[in-house]
């Protein structure tokens, strides 16, 4: 009986354990299109807070009691959700988020299913994201996108890229596109110490990149949107466990070639057959290569690390910190900026209550060589050595004239390296609280609050030493110093309304934003306090805010049929108040074509849409603020007032035009998105046309009507128009092989169709004043304006034998023509992905047909007079180009000679990575070592070079590296 008691006893106590005795699932999971196993998917148990992760052949083992919820999350794939039914073997089939219509897309003040998205709006993750070792952030998606061109501003470490979408909408505003971090607005001012606007940002912290490209995808953003706007998520908390990752890259930057100029043995050739027994006998006996003398090749280290996962359970963070330290190839050039970022997602109230806190800091440390280098080592006589130790100027060789420098003699470039130190450092913090509130009385609708705080302050100073040769004879070195500060403060407050009633879906959103910029420069010149001038400190403080109303509507009948229309009101303060308001609305429909019962089914196509879309923009980008205002500028020292023995500062009104107003551009989009054969190919197709109406340029005015001879005013119209056609293709998906490709290909047309006066732009090295370009009616914008140039029998340019175009028996300003443009007419990306088995090699490449560039290194340094200085007491050195021309003098008309427009088309090899993965190296860990090469190889018909220069004029450019990376990434 004791032995029965014991036992029911035992029974009782151990019932609950019995009870809740969990179960031990095993699974695996895979790629529902070609059954590839998936490692290192994160299988959490969201019940108990018990995860795994899979393993490299994509098998987990987790334990669960019945009824509890089980989530399954892989980058690039939708979640699945199950309930555990008793099940002890899984088989876990996911669908990839990227090979269909159905991702979410960010758009302007939310996201949309991109099935329902009606303008033209493109959107990179960051597995399409351009690999290698990446500084700024807008490499990332160059040559990704048809229609939109990438364009960097040279090799320097962190150089910003030049942005162009669909082709120029502006003569004179900023033609960059509007930058969107996290919600906020960017200003398109550069803090001065800053080398790119959005250097603050890690790329490695970036999740998703959005292009709205039409005006019915920009409208909603009104006065800031001409140009197209570019839309940065940054990566966000998720899953219920922290999960951490290291990347680590070292790259190895080479001057990739260098200029042609004379060798030394050449240069003496030339000097003696064209020089005097004096100027020969100024001829040295070294051999110096003075590009490689500024010139090295350099190193850059970038590490990263990050941890994403969930507080408590009940808040998705992430947290990031990095490094980059990278040098330039030119000496003394290197940057070194460190990030910090925090985002936290928490929610309250059974999720009616939504937070998102994001911040990110940076500080950079600049120190920018002395690009006066570039130019002066293809100008230096190559048979000088760098140190002659015959002067006060440090021992380095230099044309002297008397005791100092001879004031136009080149300057030595080994000491314009050497004596110069140009240094900043800049901080910024970029962070906003955003908080949506679903109504609990009224769900269909959620407030919205977004508050955001920009601010950047930087210190610099730029020190020349006396042993830099200088014509003064009082130099004793130079020192100038700045500091800045900027401020951008963003407040946001909207209501969005959505609901569907049956077959109709509704969302509507209308709300309020205000954007606050403002700016304080200080300016020290030692060199002006030495001289006397009350002028040595420089203080600049300057201002201006945006007000805005904006609104939208979705309506989706049965998700076949979409109408979309915004509408947004902006007030600046950079215009009068007569004209301050600007009215930029939009309207596009949409048609599921695939949703139709006769494509219902189909095994072709899986996804068919036809997008039409109409909206206004605005842009007032980079005019200067209160043009509207007469305002009042202090004389210069030189030009003061003398009262008795008193000499006194007078002020002096600014040109002014208070008639200023928006330029305004009009789009009309058309567009296909498709995809067919089980999503195995996708892509889209576009054609659009946009006109630009009351351009804004500098113009002449009559005497004695303003404070100046020239003032911005309202004058002029553009037009581009174009097709852009994108393709995407899963060539080969198997377990062990996967082969993929992406093409995409633009048209452009560009043309200045109204503009009452001719405007000369594009100022040139080799003469004073010269401009190699214009601005004209019929004619496409920045067109190089040239005289046309005769040639030999042989084919050799004739110096000083042009055409005479309008046959009055003189060549002048009169027989200058506009030939070619500088803008490619066809621009196309190329992209392919191979893997087989734990091996993957990816490559990408560019290429711009139709563009022309203005060789103006050719033309101010290829004449043989500028060897012997112009019968100046030094010699100069001349580029090989001279043996082509045979120019001996510069002249207006030789440097203006057509002869220099050269065919700048061109076909870039971006980027080869080769890369390994040692999915579950260790349990829990995943390593992925991997090589690159970038800038791999240029095919161009282009003498100079590099045939990559935006807007078109070579000119002192700054080489891009060839550039080897070596990369370590680890998942934990």
């Amino acid at each position: 009986m004791r032995i029965l008691k014991q036992s029911l006893l035992a029974l009782v106590l151990s019932s609950p354990a019995i009870l809740s005795a969990q179960t031990a699932i095993k699974g695996t999971v895979q790629d529902s299109a070609n059954n590839t196993v998936l490692a290192g998917a994160d299988v959490s148990n969201i019940t108990t807070g018990e995860s795994t992760v899979s393993d490299e052949k994509g098998n987990f083992t987790l334990e669960a009691n019945d009824g509890d919820i089980i989530v399954i999350s892989f980058f690039g794939y939708d979640d699945q959700e199950i309930t555990f039914a008793g099940q002890t073997q899984l088989q876990l089939r996911m669908s990839k988020t990227t090979e269909n219509l159905k991702e979410v897309v960010v758009i302007g003040y939310g996201t949309a299913k991109k099935e329902d998205v009606t303008g033209s709006v493109n959107q990179l993750n960051s597995e399409d994201f351009n690999k290698g070792s990446i500084t700024s952030a807008q490499e990332l998606m160059t040559g990704k996108i048809a229609g939109v061109v990438v364009t960097s501003a040279g090799g320097a470490p962190g150089d910003g890229q030049n942005i162009i979408i669909r082709g120029n909408s502006s003569l004179s505003l900023n033609s960059q596109p509007l930058y969107v971090v996290d919600g906020v607005p960017l200003s398109e001012v550069n803090i001065g110490g800053s080398r790119n606007p959005l250097d603050f940002l890690n790329p490695n912290d970036i999740e998703t990149m959005t292009i709205l490209k039409d005006a019915s995808a920009t409208a909603i953003y009104g006065s800031r949107a001409a140009n197209g706007v570019v839309m940065v998520t940054t990566k966000k908390g998720k899953g219920k466990k922290f999960r951490f990752n290291y990347n680590s890259i070292t790259s190895i930057y080479q001057p990739e070639g260098y200029i042609d100029v004379m060798n030394a043995d050449q240069f003496r050739e030339l000097v003696k057959s064209v020089g005097t027994a004096d100027e020969i006998s100024r001829l040295g006996n070294a051999n110096t290569d003075w590009q490689k003398e500024i010139y090295r090749t350099a190193v850059g280290f970038d590490h990263n690390f990050s941890a994403t996962g969930n507080i408590g359970g009940k808040m998705p963070s992430r947290f990031s910190i990095s490094n980059t330290d990278q040098d330039g190839i030119l000496k003394g050039d290197n940057i070194n900026r460190t990030t910090a970022s925090m985002n936290l997602s928490p929610s309250f109230l059974d999720d009616h209550l939504k937070f998102e806190l994001n911040a990110r800091g940076s500080y950079i440390e600049n120190q920018f060589a002395n690009r006066g280098a570039i130019g002066a080592a293809l100008e230096y006589d190559p048979t000088q050595p760098v140190y002659s130790g015959a002067n006060i100027f440090g021992g380095y060789h230099t044309w002297m004239d008397g005791s100092v420098k001879h004031n136009l003699a080149p300057t030595n470039p080994v000491a314009l390296i050497n004596e110069n130190r140009d240094t900043s450092e800049v901080r910024r913090f970029v962070g906003n609280a955003k908080m949506d509130y679903k109504l609990h009385f009224l769900p269909s609708v959620t407030a919205t609050v977004n508050v955001g705080y920009d601010i950047s302050n930087a210190n610099g100073r730029n020190v020349t030493t006396a042993n830099m040769p200088n014509s003064s004879l009082t130099w004793d070195g130079s020192k100038t110093t700045f500091s800045a500060q900027f401020y951008n403060k963003l407040f946001d407050a909207y209501l969005t309304f959505n609901k569907d009633f049956g077959q109709h879906g509704l969302t509507v959103v209308g709300g309020y934003s205000y954007q606050y910029f403002n700016t304080y420069n200080t300016n020290y010149d030692s060199e002006l306090e030495q001289q006397g001038s009350d002028q040595f400190t420089f203080v600049d403080r300057d201002h201006y805010s945006l007000l805005s109303y904006f609104g939208r509507l979705n309506y989706n009948f049965d998700n076949r049929y979409i109408l979309t229309a915004t509408m947004r009101a902006d007030a600046s303060s950079k215009l009068s108040h007569d004209n301050q308001w600007g009215y930029f609305p939009s309207a596009a429909i949409a048609w599921n074509i695939s949703k139709e019962e006769f494509l219902k089914g189909s095994s072709v196509v899986n996804d068919l849409k036809l997008r039409v879309g109409y909206g206004k923009v605005g842009n007032v980008n980079g005019l200067g603020n209160f043009q509207f205002l007469t305002r009042y500028q202090g004389s210069e020292s030189t030009a003061y007032y003398q009262f008795g023995s008193t000499f006194y500062q007078t002020y002096r009104p600014q040109p002014f035009n208070g008639d200023l107003k928006w330029e305004i551009s009009s789009t009309l989009n058309a567009g296909i998105d498709y995809s067919l054969f089980k999503n195995r190919i996708y892509g889209t197709l576009d054609v659009y046309k946009k006109k630009t109406s009351d351009l804004i340029a500098s113009v002449y005015v009559d005497p004695f009507t303003n404070f100046g001879n020239m003032i911005d005013k309202n004058i002029g119209d553009m037009e581009n128009k174009g097709i852009e056609f994108s393709i995407n293709a899963d060539i080969v998906k198997t377990k062990d092989f996967d082969w993929s490709f992406g093409y995409n290909i633009a048209f452009n047309d560009n043309k200045i169709v109204n503009l009452p006066t001719d405007n000369l732009t594009g100022g040139i090295d080799g003469g004073t004043g010269n401009n190699i370009q214009i601005q004209r009616e019929g004619d496409e914008p920045f067109s190089f304006y040239v005289y046309k140039q005769i040639y030999d029998a042989n084919g050799k340019p004739i110096e000083g034998a042009y055409e005479d175009l309008n046959n009055d028996g003189i060549i002048n300003e009169k027989d200058r023509y506009i030939h070619k443009s500088p803008f490619a007419k066809v621009t196309m990306g190329f992209n392919t992905f191979f893997r087989y088995k734990n091996w993957d090699l990816s490559a990408t490449a560019r290429a711009n047909i139709g563009n022309y560039a203005y060789n103006n290194m050719a033309s101010s340094k290829g004449y043989s007079k500028k060897a012997t200085g112009n019968g100046q007491n030094y010699l100069s050195n001349v580029l090989s180009s001279y043996y082509n021309t045979g120019f001996t003098s510069i002249t207006e008309t030789n440097l203006l000679s057509d002869h220099f427009i050269e065919d700048a088309s061109f076909f870039r090899i971006d980027n080869i990575t080769l890369g390994y993965n040692l999915k579950q190296a260790i349990k829990g860990l995943d390593i992925r070592l991997y090589g690159a090469v970038q800038n791999v190889a240029v095919f161009t018909n282009y003498s100079g070079l590099d045939p990559e220069i935006y807007r078109g004029i070579d000119n002192s450019f700054y080489p891009r590296p060839r550039t080897y990376v070596f990369g370590l990434n680890v998942n934990f």
